[in-house]
């Protein structure tokens, strides 16, 4: 036991002081986000929407984060990553407080649409500071533990979040966003400011490449919106799908989701150590992980056994477990030769754009076509997002192999 516990502990070395800092501070705000996950439920129990106006109303929360990691990606390239996490940090945590007043549906999209372009102009900045207080080598990891204070975060928010609602009601867990924000944001002030951080890997490139010429990174993108459209279903119409059918309560249905988060918190550095020690590329793990991740939407329509939503949430787990910290990863990499903030605000746009695409078809799917249908169609664009990662790799493996051949060519036209 204390071997396993030495060997757990042994995969968190050798990480900064300063990418630990981002992750208390990403803990600190992720455990803040309680409302995202029930959003759905508040539109439509406390605010009485229809199911199609939620869906639209998810469209806005996803255009205005398309938005916002653009203008993020933007403003981290011209004013740099620490002032832009900080006023997006501080300017989110007043929005949240003020978003829990609004009642009307053209209002409410408004005011999603406002509180997630200022909230996701902090995911590029955050990448390009997580890059930089990362050796080359620990990126990876250094990922993952940012994923693991996302998750610790989200493990407790949702369980806390059930008891809120059902003791002070949904206004609660607005004002909890707005506070655990600008809770975040004094923090960052206090122990990331620039005058007293030391950078790693300070990366310039003289003569950047635009990422929209990447033509690997181009697929890449194309698979991780896919994929965000398949995951982005567990926060808006899987917790709809536990109620409905299944008959959970919004407790259970936080201490599920809950789960997640506790298993990827325990499970994952461990696991992403271990895989990196593979032969596996990154590519190949990106897969691996989309599969699971397919699987456990296509299990749903196998049986109405009550237990086979907890396996569902475990495959789910499991591959973004796999495949968040290596698409993170690769993007980081590919960033390396070209304008970072860039780089990192195509690939927070994937998600974004998975948003507004995501939310409003699944919810329009089941309000339609019902639950099993929905399901199906989820699965066939897993297996989607699946053939675009191994064409990834088979594009990659073209590339290494060419470059391979035009290299022996030089040697022989020197010899």
């Amino acid at each position: 036991m204390k071997t396993l516990i030495n060997n757990y502990v042994n995969t968190f070395k050798g990480l900064s002081r300063e990418v630990w800092w981002l992750a208390l501070i990403t803990l600190i705000n992720r455990a803040g986000t309680m409302v995202i996950p029930f959003l759905s439920l508040y539109l439509t129990k406390s605010l009485n929407f229809s199911i199609s106006d939620v869906a639209w109303i998810m469209s806005a929360f996803g255009l205005g984060s398309v938005i916002g990691s653009w203008l993020g990606g933007k403003l981290t390239d011209q004013i740099g990553y620490y002032k832009v996490m900080t006023y997006s940090l501080l300017s989110t945590g007043v929005l949240f407080i003020v978003l829990q007043f609004l009642n009307t549906f053209v209002f409410f999209c408004i005011g999603i649409f406002l509180v997630m372009l200022v909230a996701d102009m902090f995911r590029p900045a955050m990448f390009v500071a997580l890059s930089a207080y990362s050796k080359p080598k620990n990126k990876t990891r250094s990922v993952t533990l940012i994923r693991l204070a996302i998750n610790l975060g989200f493990s407790a928010g949702p369980a806390i979040g059930g008891i809120i609602i059902t003791t002070l009601g949904y206004g609660g867990l607005f004002w909890v966003d707005g506070v655990t924000c600008i809770a975040a944001t004094l923090v960052l002030i206090n122990v990331l400011n620039p005058k007293t951080t030391k950078q790693l890997d300070d990366i310039k490139v003289e003569n950047p490449k635009s990422a929209y010429g990447d033509k690997a990174f181009l697929i890449f993108l194309t698979a991780m919106l896919f994929f965000g459209i398949v995951f982005l279903q567990y926060f808006s119409t899987m917790p709809i799908y536990y109620k409905d059918a299944h008959f959970l309560t919004e407790f259970e249905i936080g201490i599920l989701l809950g789960m997640n988060g506790f298993l990827i918190f325990v499970f994952e550095m461990p696991l992403i150590k271990w895989l990196e020690n593979t032969k596996f590329t990154k590519t190949s793990l990106m897969l691996f992980g989309a599969v699971l991740t397919g699987l456990s939407f296509l299990i749903l329509n196998l049986t109405n056994w009550i237990g086979v939503i907890v396996i569902g949430m475990l495959l789910m787990t499991f591959g973004e477990m796999i495949a968040f910290p290596f698409s993170n990863a690769f993007a980081m990499d590919r960033a390396k030769k070209g304008n970072q903030g860039e780089y990192m605000a195509l690939y927070s746009i994937s998600f974004s754009i998975a948003h507004i695409f995501g939310h409003n078809m699944g919810l329009q799917l089941i309000d339609n076509v019902g639950f099993d249908t929905t399901w199906f169609i989820v699965t066939g664009l897993a297996a989607l997002c699946v053939f675009l990662l191994f064409t990834l790799k088979q594009y990659l493996k073209y590339k290494k192999n060419k470059q391979l051949v035009l290299l022996e060519e030089e040697d022989i036209l020197w010899i």
